[in-house]
């Protein structure tokens, strides 16, 4: 499990399954069987479907957790499912772990039945856990000004790369992982609007303000002394396209100067999705900004608007 977990590349699927088998050494030709079946799946999620390749190694990892439950495919009947998720529940595992473990064996046993590889859909009666639904944490507009004007970088052109990265999360609500995939071609100064390539391989188009705009132009004007890589938009310190660790750096780096620790770049997402709603964007609009495939996921910001809404009301009205 851990071995081949090491060994993904970059689109989620192994380099080689056959070495992590003779790694694992002891396991059973049925269990090997069986792991070869779940890498024809997330190849599938990857090449057909078109998933992330955060989201198929999810799947994977679930998968194999699974595998080395039940041992064979023979062994994947609803009730021996149900046992592997009643351990989970014992073990402390989060409804949102339960919810993404059922639904990666849903969409595998699915697959598994068109594909011959099942005679029924075992997992079909498999019910899922909602996962839970906090309210994001988000910044206040005053707070997330001086986030995104603090970058914590350690020379000039790393600070203009970071005051880019973190204007441009809080002003578009990408995604970081879009973000990462942004190639120069991507952005349209004259215009202020970047092209983005979110989940499912769904183009989309957002808009961004002067003051993105400002702190981009000054980024390309020095991105010469850091880039080795010719299209991609931001670079990390060795002068190739950044990574999601990198920008997670800067987040949190920006979070400590300003002492607005433990956010995430997708804690900007939210910040930018709650702003949109605070100053009248219709959530239509706020939902195709931010690529969310149901209005249902939009919404949840609607009730962060309100809450804010509440607060102010009873810090400040006098009947309140």
């Amino acid at each position: 499990m851990g071995e081949s977990e090491k060994k993904v590349t970059r689109s989620g699927r192994e380099a080689s399954p056959s070495t992590m088998f003779k790694a694992a050494g002891a396991e059973s030709k049925e269990l090997v069987q069986l792991h070869m079946i779940i890498d024809d799946f997330c190849e599938h999620l990857d090449l057909v479907v078109g998933r992330s390749p955060a989201t198929v190694r999810g799947y994977r990892s679930d998968l194999y957790l699974v595998a080395e439950f039940i041992g064979s495919l023979d062994n994947f009947k609803l009730s021996r499912l149900r046992e592997w998720l009643g351990e989970a529940v014992t073990d402390g595992k989060s409804r949102a772990t339960l919810a993404r473990r059922t639904a990666a064996v849903k969409a595998f046993s699915k697959w598994a039945v068109k594909n011959g590889h099942l005679a029924a859909d075992e997992a079909a009666r498999l019910v899922s856990p909602k996962a839970s639904r906090d309210l994001p944490k988000v910044m206040g507009e005053e707070q997330a000004g001086r986030f995104v004007e603090n970058a914590g970088s350690a020379n000039e052109t790393e600070y203009l790369r970071d005051s880019a990265i973190l204007e441009l999360l809080y002003a578009t609500g990408m995604r970081v992982a879009e973000l990462c995939g942004l190639d120069i071609k991507d952005v349209d100064q004259s215009r202020q609007m970047v092209r983005v390539l979110g989940k499912g391989n769904k183009e989309r188009v957002i808009p961004f303000g002067a003051a993105a705009l400002n702190a981009l132009q000054r980024w390309l004007e020095a991105r010469a002394e850091m880039a080795k890589d010719p299209t991609a938009m931001f670079v990390g310190s060795r002068g190739q396209r950044i990574n999601a660790r990198q920008v997670r750096r800067i987040v949190d780096k920006a979070g400590q100067i300003t002492g607005t620790e433990h956010l995430s770049p997708h804690s900007l997402r939210h910040t930018a999705a709650t702003h949109l709603l605070d100053g009248g964007a219709d959530l239509r609009q706020v939902q195709e900004m931010l690529g969310h495939s149901s209005m249902q996921t939009t919404q949840i910001y609607t009730h962060v608007s309100n809450k804010r809404l509440l607060e102010a009301f009873n810090n400040a009205h006098p009947r309140a």
